[in-house]
């Protein structure tokens, strides 16, 4: 598989990504970060490797610039900046598009923590290009009415110990008028931490992508 680090042209900011990518994928997942991670989140990362050993492309992309990373890191404001967050993961889609390795190619999106609110209210607007949803630990409570218009398959990860995500996600889930799973990791707190659990968390998002954007 073919990684490379990449410039994501979006409307309003140039964001760096790490594209994995080869010439027989099936599809492509696209990564949504939050509450202050980074393409660098080691538990993101072991998911992209796993999928892309089982033959899919990822995009794991920073969806704030670096001086908006620093502004973040002073003010923990723009990590719940949910409509910039949508527009820059949109943007990030749309430049899949205009990629000659990953044009066509079905897309899904993975988002953890708020980056799972901008994954579901990106696979709102555009519903031909999205697949397939995988939210890890999301905070999709903060999705609001994107939930109702939902037309993405979606899997809702959660650990067990992690009341209150498992709390938003049911709420979530009694929402939707898709195809969706909750889908509980025993005994895992909110960073899936626990021996064994992102093993679980990356073998689910795997068979959800495999059954939505095939093999």
């Amino acid at each position: 598989m073919d990684v490379r680090s990449v410039a994501v042209e979006t409307s309003g900011a140039t964001l760096t990504g790490d594209l994995a990518v080869a010439s027989d994928v099936s599809g492509v997942v696209l990564f949504a970060h939050g509450s202050g991670s980074s393409r660098h989140s080691p538990r993101n990362k072991a998911v992209a490797e796993a999928l892309n050993k089982s033959g899919f492309g990822t995009l794991l992309v920073d969806l704030l610039t670096e001086d908006e990373e620093r502004i973040d890191e002073a003010t923990r404001g723009l990590r719940f900046d949910i409509p910039l967050l949508t527009q820059r993961l949109t943007g990030s889609v749309d430049w899949l598009d205009r990629v000659p390795e990953t044009a066509g190619l079905p897309v899904g999106l993975f988002g953890a923590s708020t980056g799972a609110a901008a994954a579901i209210r990106t696979a709102a607007q555009r519903p031909d290009r999205i697949k397939a949803v995988v939210s890890r630990g999301g905070r999709v409570d903060l999705a609001d009415d994107a939930l109702d218009r939902l037309r993405s398959p979606i899997m809702l990860l959660a650990g067990s110990a992690d009341e209150a995500i498992v709390q938003i996600s049911f709420e979530a889930a009694n929402r939707l008028h898709v195809v969706n799973d909750v889908h509980l990791i025993p005994g895992a707190t909110h960073l899936f931490t626990e021996p064994g659990a992102l093993e679980q968390v990356t073998g689910a998002a795997m068979a959800w992508f495999r059954d939505h954007l095939g093999t």
